[in-house]
């Protein structure tokens, strides 16, 4: 392929013009470099592209079809041209960003439509997918941008903290108070293994009557299920400790693998909770969802239930430590030139 692409150019300029002279004024040059443009053209392909007459310039074969494949050639180039103008001017462009489903729907929207106000023809692009999926799709090129949690990244992925979550438990007030009630019975139960034995023995013997053991269990277990159903929840809690409640529950975390679920194991171990039943969901709004509904205790950022919390749907479980706080932030591949519609959002994030 020839290097210098003007001589291309000069060559469709003496073919449209038909001839040296308006070709030259066409292209604001002189009529002799017009004229060594050809030879040196003509010279790197080999063939003879014009021939001189007495009414100008004509195309030979070979300059005929030259001029058949550069037209729509340089009608392309033309049209990059263009685009590339509107695209300055206009602010046309894309930008993919990739974020789990809740950091889009907590987060990230806030930030998209003041930028989609501002910048109306850049196309935005949002797949939703864990962290550790994201950060993969920003190092294969596949997203621009990454709304993550904090967790060890790649050298070549740059991380900007964008505000802190904290992780909490939060679960309905009626769950909480079935799994009192249910405990205490659990505990009568253990305490007094004949509670169930006299129970047996009476249905066996066909007498109606109940043990007198029975009837005191009765009314303790009446009498404590009353208690329950007048305390407070805050008092309900201190009397149920936290670390119990979350290895008796049905406690709801994000699946295994996910850097949320990584980030509360090791809290479970530092503070040696060892949860009895754990049921996984891969999507922190259904966590919140499920709380609220009575499935059990979930673990959810207090930031994105806190519609739940404030009106009383779901209560905060206590903590004699606190899970450590964490940051969520934008990702971008250090390796790869950001486009003009990556720079805009961040100057618009940053401002």
């Amino acid at each position: 392929m020839i290097d210098n692409l003007n001589y291309y150019r000069v060559f469709l300029a003496v073919a449209e013009t038909g001839s040296v002279s308006r070709a030259a004024e066409t292209l604001f040059i002189s009529q002799p470099a017009v004229s060594k443009s050809i030879r040196n053209l003509e010279d790197a392909l080999s063939v003879h592209l014009i021939e001189r007459s007495a009414r100008g310039i004509i195309l030979t074969e070979e300059g005929k079809l030259l001029y058949e494949q550069l037209c729509p050639a340089f009608d392309r180039i033309r049209d990059a041209e263009e685009d590339l103008k509107q695209v300055s001017e206009l602010g046309i462009g894309e930008l993919r960003i990739g974020a789990s489903t809740s950091l889009c729907r907590n987060i990230l929207l806030g930030y998209l439509s003041d930028f989609i106000r501002d910048y109306p023809h850049i196309k935005v692009s949002i797949t939703c997918h864990s962290t550790l999926t994201t950060i993969r799709k920003l190092e294969e090129g596949k997203i621009d941008l990454g709304l993550i949690c904090e967790t060890t990244l790649p050298e070549r992925l740059l991380y900007r903290p964008l505000q802190e979550i904290h992780d909490v438990f939060v679960v309905n007030p009626s769950y909480l108070e079935n799994l009192y009630v249910r405990e205490q019975a659990a505990e009568r139960s253990v305490d007094n293994p004949w509670l169930f034995a006299g129970n047996v023995t009476s249905l066996l013997s066909g007498t109606p009557k109940t043990s007198n053991t029975k009837k005191r269990g009765t009314t303790s277990a009446k009498k404590e299920a009353g208690k329950t159903d007048s305390e407070s929840i805050d008092s309900l809690m201190h009397r149920l400790p936290t670390a119990e409640i979350l290895e008796r529950c049905n406690l709801m975390l994000l699946e295994q693998g996910n850097v949320t679920r990584n980030h509360l194991e090791h809290y479970f171990f530092q503070q040696n909770i060892q949860p009895g039943q754990v049921l996984d969901v891969n999507n922190m709004d259904l966590l919140i969802d499920f709380a609220k509904i009575g499935m059990g205790v979930s673990s959810v950022v207090k930031e994105f239930a806190s519609d739940a919390l404030r009106d009383g749907t779901l209560v905060e479980l206590p903590l004699s430590e606190a899970v450590p706080p964490r940051t969520v932030g934008f990702c971008t591949n250090q390796q790869r030139r950001p486009s003009a519609s990556l720079q805009k959002f961040l100057r618009a994030v940053q401002a």
